[in-house]
């Protein structure tokens, strides 16, 4: 059953993407490259696009980055690339927007941290500087305060105030508080200097689960802006995937939450893409989107002394990374198609007739044979080394998809007149 989204907030459009306003949950995700290096920038970007992200994020940090932004912009459109792309500023956005008005422009929304953009009286103009370059760029906004970088006179000043009140609160309660306070007080700020309601986005990163859901919960009750969901520092591997799924899971199975990052750090020479993937599974498994077609695999145990269903298992999930992006062209809702690879006879012949197509390979003393379901009925028994049966697999895979599902139309290039 889909989740509720009882949090209704205002939409903003983002290029060609709506956030918010009851559009579906955007994925998200951000380049590690050197911004500078606007080749290897694009190339980036367009990977993180064709791995399911709907918006990307690059740092613009220097002279140099804001200077690229233009370029990497357009390598993205020479590509096909039409992924909005968002700038994210700390403590010099003020100055770079306003000296690279090219940049401002080629932006489709600007990151804002109110903890990161001066202190005293100039945080207030150096805020109001970058929030006006917006409106007169017609660009949204996204607040983001994180625990890390959180406004230091204000968290003085809310400590001061619990313990004069003798208000009881536990440290971690009053930065959640000053972190909201944050959130809606520079959202206020934007709307005096000239920002409607429809442009602005607010997040409120932490690094801990419990607190992510506390914020997000008094966020929701307090404002109607689209809210940004995400750990600010996931962690790695196991600990980042799960820290980020208890903490969001919690929060849009809610209905709290109208685009997402899982933010992995990946290994030395990792692959970006991974939290692309994490956040696409993540709204999958709520029933919320549907981005890529689902792998159900069996997880192994004394019966399945194989390695092949692994490895099986692994070949098709790699395969259907590698042709989602053609395939999400090509056909109509083939990301909502579901495949099992499983090695027993146990949950092996159910789980494959449950999935459009499915393969149960054989457990320790079973016979040497594996039937496919398609669409629930027994349609064949393979049978053969690894690469044959990865081979056929694959075959009736593509088979599937070009013969269950609609083919889109092609579209046709702007007539230029």
């Amino acid at each position: 059953m889909p989740v509720v989204r009882l949090h209704k907030t205002v939409g903003v459009k983002v290029g060609h993407v709506q956030v918010g306003g009851g559009a579906p949950i955007v994925v998200q995700s951000m380049t590690m490259t050197d911004t500078a290096d606007a080749r290897a920038t694009a190339q980036q970007c367009i990977e993180l696009a064709d791995a399911g992200s709907e918006l990307v994020r690059v740092t613009v940090n220097l002279p140099e980055a804001a200077a690229a932004v233009p370029e990497i912009r357009q390598r993205m459109l020479d590509a096909g690339c039409r992924a909005p792309l968002i700038g994210d500023f700390h403590y010099n956005g003020h100055l770079l927007l306003t000296k690279y008005p090219a940049c401002a422009a080629a932006l489709d929304k600007y990151r804002i941290n109110p903890g990161n953009v001066g202190t005293g009286r100039r945080r207030d103009e150096q805020f109001s500087t970058i929030c006006k370059v917006a409106v007169d760029n017609g660009k949204p906004v996204r607040i983001g305060v994180n625990g890390g970088s959180l406004n230091q006179d204000l968290v003085v000043a809310r400590m001061q105030q619990n313990t004069d009140q003798d208000l009881g609160l536990t440290s971690d309660e009053v930065i959640n508080e000053c972190m909201v306070l944050s959130a809606l007080e520079s959202t206020a700020l934007a709307l005096e200097c000239g920002l409607r309601t429809d442009q602005i986005i607010i997040s409120c990163k932490t690094s801990r689960p419990r607190d992510l859901i506390a914020v997000y919960r008094a966020l929701a009750r307090q404002t109607d802006q689209p809210l940004h969901l995400g750990l600010t520092e996931a962690g790695m591997g196991t600990k980042g995937l799960v820290w980020s799924s208890a903490a969001m899971g919690v929060l849009l199975d809610a209905g709290i939450g109208d685009t997402i990052r899982v933010s992995l750090t990946p290994r030395p020479g990792g692959d970006r893409r991974e939290e692309v993937y994490a956040a696409c599974e993540l709204l999958q498994s709520l029933a919320l989107r549907s981005f890529s077609p689902s792998v159900t695999a069996c997880p192994g145990c004394g019966r399945t002394t194989s390695s092949t269903f692994q490895e099986l298992a692994e070949r098709v999930q790699d395969y259907i990374r590698a042709m989602m992006p053609e395939w999400k062209v090509r056909y109509e809702g083939v990301e909502a198609m579901t495949l099992a690879v499983m090695g027993c006879v146990v949950n092996g012949p159910g789980e494959s007739k449950a999935a459009n197509i499915g393969i149960s390979l054989p457990g320790t003393g079973e016979e040497p044979s594996c039937p496919v379901f398609i669409d629930g009925r027994h349609a064949m028994t393979l049978r053969g080394s690894y690469e044959e049966l990865a081979h056929e697999f694959q075959r009736l895979v593509d088979d599937y998809v070009d013969t269950r599902y609609r083919r889109r139309e092609p579209v046709s290039p702007p007539v230029t007149v």
